[in-house]
Formats: C-alpha cells, sequence, structure tokens
C-alpha cells in the first residue's frame, strides 16, 4: 500500500511539474499577446514554436506589450485602417498589407497605436532553434546570430510555410506536434535565407539518408511507436540537425517523418486487428500509439481506405474461409 501511494504521489508531482511548465510557456508568450485569440497552440505540447491566431482583435487603441522570450513571426491576413508600430528601434507609421509578414526580435517591447480591428497569425520561434539551424545549416556564427526588426516582408516561402502552422493550428489531429517541430525549422530556414540573402545552405548536407542510419531511424521509430519520437530525437539518432534529416528521410522513404510514423502506426493496428479479436477498437488505438480512438479511425480509413471495424470484419471472414 505504501509503495502505491509513493507511486501515486510521483505521479501527482510529474502531473504538477508538467503544468507548471505549461504555464510558463503560455504566461512567456502571453506577454507578447494583447487581446484574446481565436485560436493557440497552447497546451498541444509544441516546443520550439507556438503560435496564436486572432480573428478581428480590438478595432482601436494604444497598446503596449513586454519583451517576449521568443521571436515573433506576425502574418497580416487582414490589414488594420490605420497603424503606428515601434519596436526594436523601428518606427513605421503605417499598415502592413493583406499577406505581409512582420519579424519582431526576441527581447524586443512593442508599442502601437491602431484604429480598425485586424485578422493575424503570430507564431513565435524558439531563439535556440534559430541559432541552431544558423550554424548547422549556414556555417554561420550562433554568437552572431541577431535577427533584425523587419515589417512589410513580402516572401512567399516563408508566408506559405505560416499558412501551414496556422491550418495545422485549426484542425489539430494525431501528429501535431511533430509536424509544427518540422514546421519550425521551416520556417526558420526561409526567415535566415530572407535575412542573409541565401538562396540554398550548404550544399554537403543534402542527398539521401544513408542504408544504415535510415535503419537505425526505424528502429527507433519502431521502438517508440507507442509513445511520440519528435522529429528532433529522430535527428539525433544519425546526428544530424531536424532539418536536414527531415530532408534526407523523404528522400530515403519517400514520406516525411510524421507521415511515416502515422503509416507504421496503422500497420501495427492492422496486425492487432487480425490477431487479437479480442480488443476493443479503443485499446487497438492506444496500443498502436495513437492519442485516442477519434483519431485513430481518422487515419485508419484515410489510409486503408475502410473502417478499423469493416476491415477487422473482412479479415476475420477470409481466415474463416481460409
Amino acid at each position: 500500500m505504501q509503495c502505491l501511494r509513493a507511486l501515486a504521489r510521483q505521479d501527482f508531482q510529474l502531473v504538477v511539474r508538467q503544468n507548471e511548465n505549461i504555464v510558463k510557456r503560455i504566461e512567456g508568450t502571453q506577454r507578447f499577446d494583447a487581446f484574446t485569440p481565436s485560436a493557440t497552440s497552447y497546451g498541444l505540447e509544441w516546443e520550439t514554436l507556438q503560435a496564436v491566431r486572432y480573428l478581428k482583435s480590438p478595432a482601436s487603441g494604444e497598446f503596449s506589450m513586454a519583451p517576449a522570450p521568443r521571436h515573433g513571426l506576425v502574418l497580416t491576413i487582414r490589414p488594420a485602417e490605420r497603424l503606428d508600430v515601434r519596436y526594436a528601434g523601428m518606427r513605421v507609421k503605417r499598415p502592413p498589407v493583406a499577406g505581409s509578414i512582420n519579424m519582431i526580435p526576441a527581447g524586443s517591447s512593442v508599442q502601437w497605436w491602431r484604429e480598425g480591428s485586424m485578422d493575424a497569425l503570430f507564431i513565435h520561434l524558439e531563439p535556440s532553434l534559430v541559432a541552431q539551424v544558423a550554424t548547422e545549416s549556414f556555417d554561420l556564427d550562433s554568437s552572431r546570430t541577431e535577427l533584425p526588426p523587419l515589417y512589410g516582408l513580402n516572401v512567399p516561402e516563408l508566408r506559405s510555410a505560416m499558412l501551414a502552422v496556422d491550418v495545422e493550428l485549426r484542425a489539430g489531429g494525431v501528429g501535431g506536434s511533430l509536424l509544427a517541430e518540422s514546421l519550425a525549422n521551416v520556417l526558420t530556414v526561409h526567415l535566415i535565407r530572407h535575412i542573409t540573402g541565401t538562396r540554398r545552405p550548404k550544399a554537403s548536407a543534402d542527398g539521401i539518408l544513408p542504408r544504415h542510419k535510415l535503419y537505425r531511424v526505424i528502429e527507433y521509430i519502431m521502438e517508440n511507436l507507442e509513445g511520440s519520437p519528435t522529429l528532433e530525437e529522430m535527428a539525433k539518432v544519425v546526428n544530424l540537425s531536424p532539418y536536414y534529416f527531415a530532408r534526407q528521410f523523404k528522400a530515403a522513404t519517400g514520406s516525411a517523418p510524421y507521415q511515416f510514423v502515422i503509416t507504421r502506426r496503422i500497420e501495427r493496428a492492422q496486425h492487432l486487428l487480425r490477431t487479437s479479436g479480442g480488443l476493443g477498437l479503443a485499446e487497438v488505438a492506444f496500443r498502436s500509439g495513437f492519442a485516442n480512438q477519434s483519431h485513430f479511425c481518422l487515419h485508419f480509413k484515410r489510409i486503408a481506405g475502410v473502417t478499423p471495424r469493416r476491415f477487422r470484419e473482412n479479415e476475420t471472414g477470409r481466415t474463416m474461409l481460409e
């Protein structure tokens, strides 16, 4: 009984620590966000990237925000009528055009006066990720990697990646944290390319993931399929940055890492449905690494073409005929 109480106490303390970490991440980002969002990534276990979507934020007024710990990318969906904004030593007295992007460096306070409501997507990137990509992918000195304040950027590749974050933010689903990691790397690469004028990172790391490294990654994925293997964890197995790992893995397999993981989970579920008739669908979903039965059924039908229940019925009928 004492052992059970000790375990329960440890579990409770773990949950408390996890909740504290989530609250800290939210508070750190909310210092940057002045209005009530329509959608956020808070609680979605996104690590290197957080996102906040605003629809028709307050019509007018004067606002100020304390320095944020992350770099801020702001995509204007629908601009305000008038805007006067100051941050990182820069002042602009015109609203950004729809589809343009602003970059607010970490540690910058922001003050603005606005007339008219606006729609916008805020994305917050970890400075440590930017430094890592700058070093590993661009051969830049991370200690000198400072992002300048930018306003009204028209960078189609960066905008497309931000819109992909917006889609995932509103849709959610299995693999969302892994996809967010991938998009964080893509955003960082496009941002550094624009700032440095570099069209391609160093070419030496491009190519296909070697077979022996591919086997090691696949082995790691299969051993951790019931958990949530992250892009960073998979990249560490073969000593690559997440950005280059994702490129080389897709070149070797034809699938992005998160798509590969989901497909392997469906294959495991198919095996369980064939061989473990006593398991309910919720248990099959859990043993296959899905967060819940709903997400499991959604991805199963998308990949297998039938529902899990129909798949089991078909397999049972085939076995009886044999």
